[in-house]
């Protein structure tokens, strides 16, 4: 009885009320950023937040507490589909993660496994600050570098720096960011194929729940440019997991001349036709910004 009483005459503040009361659990912190097309730099973004980070700290929780916006910002792509509680940036890398240690064993003998499930863990990190920017935000691939490889560099050495006791862990995070963007060792190219299966994996999962009502078919781009034999095969069980959801409804998805020449091409035979992280794209250089990014 006491416990219902303390529990009736608690008052719940307005930030737990807005959070309580928000029907998308994903609803983003970064709401109040600058508008993409303004100028852009990290310090501004911190304004904007509702407790920004001290400028010398010396533990990591700042640090985690920017971490914190990757499992609150949904991946946009998704959202110009209508799709109800999207994933997060954390979500897709999670599970990014553990598709890294369940690389298959011919593979795994050529990889770092650690070191790739590293990459997976950090390659979006600094979409904490910068946000998830897609195709259709019309941000060049220049410009977006930019905003990244500053905001990691504040992340990595100022939030994680001497002061912290946390230098080498950060050191170790922005090199990891840095040869997944370079993307030129087997490992950083083997999570870009993971970061390109994880999508298509997504796509066809909101397709069925969907129940038939929602083609995703701008995705399915992105499998033409998974590189390794091993991950394009993950890639057709997928796709023809995802006919036969389509057969099961009595609906033709689109896409379907896209599945029919990756299905059929099973010899390591790399075919790249442009891509889109959601939006066709014609052009290699802009597949590759895309990759990462549902837009």
């Amino acid at each position: 009885m006491e416990r219902a009483k303390r529990a009736a005459h608690h008052v719940i503040n307005s930030s737990e009320t807005d959070l309580l009361s928000s029907s998308d659990p994903n609803t983003s912190a970064t709401a109040a950023a600058p508008p993409l097309h303004e100028p852009w730099s990290v310090q501004k973004v911190l304004t904007t937040l509702p407790s920004p980070p001290p400028s010398n700290p010396t533990t990591p929780i700042p640090f985690l507490h920017i971490l914190e916006r990757l499992k609150t910002t949904p991946r946009e792509g998704w959202r110009r589909f209508s799709i109800t509680s999207p994933e997060s940036i954390a979500d897709h890398m999670y599970r990014m993660s553990i598709l890294t240690l369940l690389c298959p064993s011919p593979l795994r003998k050529k990889l770092d496994i650690p070191r790739c499930t590293l990459l997976a863990l950090c390659h979006d990190m600094a979409e904490s600050l910068v946000g998830d920017i897609t195709p259709m935000d019309g941000v060049t691939k220049a410009e977006k570098a930019r905003r990244e490889g500053e905001t990691m560099e504040y992340l990595t050495k100022q939030l994680l720096g001497v002061g912290t006791g946390c230098e080498e862990g950060g050191t170790l995070l922005r090199e990891a960011w840095e040869e997944y963007e370079e993307s030129v060792t087997l490992e950083a190219k083997f999570v870009h194929d993971i970061d390109k299966l994880e999508l298509v994996i997504q796509m066809m999962e909101y397709e069925r729940r969907g129940q038939g009502q929602v083609d995703l078919r701008e995705f399915l781009r992105v499998a033409e440019n998974i590189e390794m034999e091993e991950m394009k095969e993950w890639c057709r069980d997928v796709l023809r997991e995802r006919q036969d959801f389509w057969d099961g409804v009595g609906k033709e998805p689109g896409g379907t001349d896209i599945s029919k020449r990756i299905l059929g091409r099973g010899d390591g035979e790399t075919e790249v036709d442009g891509k889109v992280g959601g939006e066709t794209v014609e052009g290699k250089e802009e597949a590759e910004m895309d990759d990462r990014n549902p837009g």
